[in-house]
């Protein structure tokens, strides 16, 4: 603050401002006071006839609670040897309490009152450390106080402390009236201490005729209550009110108009990104206190208070009933993750809020300005800034936990890194999980079974394929399917997962088991069509078989191998996934088992156009003209913000599921594996489906995202009579086809 002020009466200003120096030191102060004098008054700025007007209207009815302006309890913090408390007491206030560090001056001012008005009361005390009870003023009347307390080359500390105290020693619609030149450091921190909870106007106070002052005096009115949302700044400048036009005014008026943009904003119901600080401040309302189904986006860490910042989402359960494992928990969703419409929706994050077990949740995204920082340091940084955010129920903020989006991966062994220009980076690796299951242990190493696993970095937190290991000589020893893991879902309890060993020449790939349920499911539902199927096997016929999307090529070895009477046909985008997949994972071509490398929608939508070319021809000689009897669609989405992780959105548009049908031959089968969490985008897949196939089904995973959907061009039943005649055309008996068909399948059209 420029130390230019004009004064009313006494010696000569400048020369007294010389002994100040530093506005917020005690001693000075008293020296200023002692070189004034006994009996001496010194007014800043703001004199009296042109303030009475403005500042008794907004004295006269503080608040509803008050009815008599003898009963209004009025602070003057930082009082000095102003007369303003003189006019207040003759203007009918008599409540006045005056504070002021300096011994000198309340020492001066208690002798000049004592008599002439009574019930005025003085005290020495700091006015950033008041000593009051909470909410017992109507007013706080401050006149200059802030501003010298605000020195630029002292910071904004003593000032906050002293907003603080105010608003604690206010009633409730009780009000903050603050004399104030404006300037702008002041303005940067009273705004904003204000924004949430505060009703404020603002308005200049002239000067008088004779003043020769360069300076504006600015009166601001802050009303305390509990408003919903920040409300505007109301300003009342005029022509009449203000001087002259000066940069002081204008600098005041383009903060009062940024402060509104910024209040506007957050009142538009806009999904508002809030600080800590505008949350301690009141932007939500009380803090501590849980509101059910309450959501709201933030921003956690500021330099200089913590070594990085942080995108955050904080959740109250919905229903705040139930009972909780944890009052509050933090979840953080690492960078490669932060995409997944589980994370990144509204929708996909209250599902883990359900999950969390916890009343509360904060959901921490990381970002590349993480990348090189371990958890360790991640949670240290982030634990003095949660804290601030956990509600009252919990005692020891300590205790809080911390949660991460994981896959319960106890050893990881890479086994190859690939870069693809399609899928970007690829992994292939072999796993130990947790707490494996060691009853199907034909691949065990001391650490636990090996499982072999495909993984597109894009979305590392879903499998793509996951392939059972077994030595040498085992494959025949257990020949069923091993339930275990969906290929889209990374969490779930896992049965029979394990790594590769490091040497890993007595390991292979066993195409006889199949370690994803739902691929158990997708067979599970050939049963729809066994008829069809076991007349073509009686009549000596290959029933063809087109797959869209090869991943490892677990799913269609397993079908070479376990219904030989398939003619295999799988369409395949990215070259380098084939590659892999015959690298690593025991993918072979052969007469009765093809791969095509191209787009799945346009290979269906050119062989139905090429079919019906051939029907005119067809129908003149009485052959067959469509043999594809089954389509499987395996192909995952590469954007998984969409809330549909597999398939892709083109494989479920009505223009993409006609021609499929047309695809299809009299009696076929289509399937298609839907991973959504979103009950919406599920909805929208099943009703495109309704309109294009008259005979619908669906089988829903246990402890699965997946579900898998079958779509018949004929009429059938869900009998267990088919399961069996299904697993008499197998080569070797598949564990729980039969408990799928018979309970699991449900008929949707």
């Amino acid at each position: 603050m420029e130390k230019k002020k004009t004064q009313n009466g006494g010696s000569d200003p400048l020369a007294i401002m010389e002994t100040l120096g530093d506005f917020t030191s005690k001693e000075n102060w008293d020296n200023f006071f002692s070189l004034r004098g006994t009996g001496d008054s010194f007014e800043w700025y703001a004199d009296w006839p042109e303030l009475k007007g403005p500042l008794l209207s907004h004295l006269s009815a503080p608040s509803d609670s008050v009815s008599s302006t003898d009963l209004v309890e009025i602070l003057v913090p930082g009082c000095g040897s102003s007369r303003l408390s003189e006019f207040i007491y003759d203007a009918g206030f008599r409540r006045i309490t005056n504070v002021d560090f300096s011994k000198v001056v309340i020492s001066d001012m208690l002798r000049r009152y004592v008599r002439s008005r009574p019930e005025m009361k003085w005290r020495i005390m700091d006015m950033t450390n008041l000593q009051f009870s909470d909410e017992v003023f109507d007013i706080v009347l401050d006149k200059g106080g802030l501003d010298a307390l605000m020195e630029p080359e002292v910071g904004t500390a003593l000032g906050s402390k002293y907003i603080k105290e105010v608003k604690r020693v206010l009633k409730n619609g009780g009000k903050f009236i603050c004399l104030t030149l404006a300037e702008s450091h002041v303005l940067g921190l009273l705004l904003p201490e204000f924004r949430f909870g505060w009703e404020m106007t603002m308005q200049a106070i002239p000067n008088k005729p004779s003043s020769k002052s360069n300076f504006e005096t600015f009166m601001v009115v802050i009303v305390k209550g509990k408003f919903a949302t920040p409300t505007p700044i109301k300003s009342l400048f005029d022509d009449t009110a203000l001087s002259f036009s000066t940069k002081q005014v204008n600098a005041v008026v383009n903060a009062v108009e940024k402060e509104n943009s910024i209040r506007i904003h957050y009142s538009s119901g806009e999904d508002v990104l809030f600080s800590l600080k505008d949350l301690q401040l009141g932007a939500k309302g009380e803090l501590k206190e849980l509101i059910p189904g309450q959501r709201f986006q933030l921003i956690l860490g500021e330099e200089g208070n913590s070594l990085y910042c942080y995108k955050a989402v904080l959740l109250d359960a919905k229903v705040q009933s139930e009972p909780f494992t944890y009052d509050c928990a933090i979840f953080i969703v690492p960078k490669i993750r932060a995409h997944e419409w589980l994370f990144s929706s509204e929708e996909g994050q209250w599902m883990v809020v359900e999950n969390s077990k916890a009343a509360r949740l904060i959901m921490v995204f990381l970002d590349s300005r993480h990348m090189h920082a371990s958890m360790k340091l991640i949670q240290s940084d982030l634990s003095p800034l949660v804290v601030h955010l956990a509600p009252d129920k919990v005692e020891d903020q300590s205790l809080i936990p911390y949660m991460m989006a994981d896959d319960g991966i106890k050893q990881r062994n890479i086994v190859e890194k690939a870069v693809s220009k399609i899928t970007g980076p690829i992994i292939v690796e072999d796993v130990v999980y947790e707490s494996p299951d060691e009853e199907n242990n034909s691949s065990s190493t001391s650490e636990g079974p090996v499982y072999r696993r495909l993984v597109f970095e894009r979305s590392a937190g879903l499998v793509q394929s996951e392939a059972f290991l077994t030595r040498e000589g085992k494959a025949e020893q257990d020949k069923r399917v091993l339930p275990s893991v969906s290929k889209k879902k990374k969490g779930t309890k896992k049965n029979n997962l394990c790594r590769a060993s490091d040497s890993k020449s007595d390991f292979r790939i066993d195409h006889t088991r199949l370690a994803s349920s739902y691929h158990t499911g997708i067979l599970s539902g050939f049963s729809l069509i066994a008829s069809s199927l076991k007349t073509a096997v009686e009549a000596g016929e290959k029933v063809k078989v087109v797959i869209v999307g090869l991943g490892a090529g677990l799913l269609p070895m397993f079908l070479h191998e376990c219904l030989p009477f398939l003619q295999i046909e799988v369409i395949e985008l990215d070259p380098v996934v084939v590659d892999l997949a015959k690298k690593h994972f025991g993918f072979i071509e052969d007469q009765q088992m093809k791969v095509h490398v191209g787009d799945g929608v346009k290979y269906v939508f050119q062989s139905t156009e090429r079919e019906n070319d051939k029907s005119k021809d067809a129908l003149s000689s009485g052959t067959k003209n469509k043999e594809t009897t089954i389509l499987v669609i395996d192909a995952d989405s590469s954007d998984l913000s969409s809330g549909l992780t597999c398939p892709h959105p083109n494989f479920v548009e009505e223009v993409f599921l006609k021609a499929a049908k047309e695809f299809l031959s009299q009696g076929g089968l289509f399937v298609t594996n839907l991973v959504s969490r979103s009950a919406a985008v599920r909805e929208t897949v099943i009703s495109h489906m309704k309109e294009v196939f008259d005979h619908l089904f669906s089988l829903q995973l246990e402890e699965e995202v997946n579900e898998v959907l079958f779509a018949c061009t004929n009429k059938t039943k869900i009998e267990t009579e088919k399961s069996i005649d299904l697993e008499k055309l197998m080569k070797f008996p598949v564990e729980g086809i039969e408990a799928s068909v018979s309970t699991r399948i449900q008929r949707l059209k």
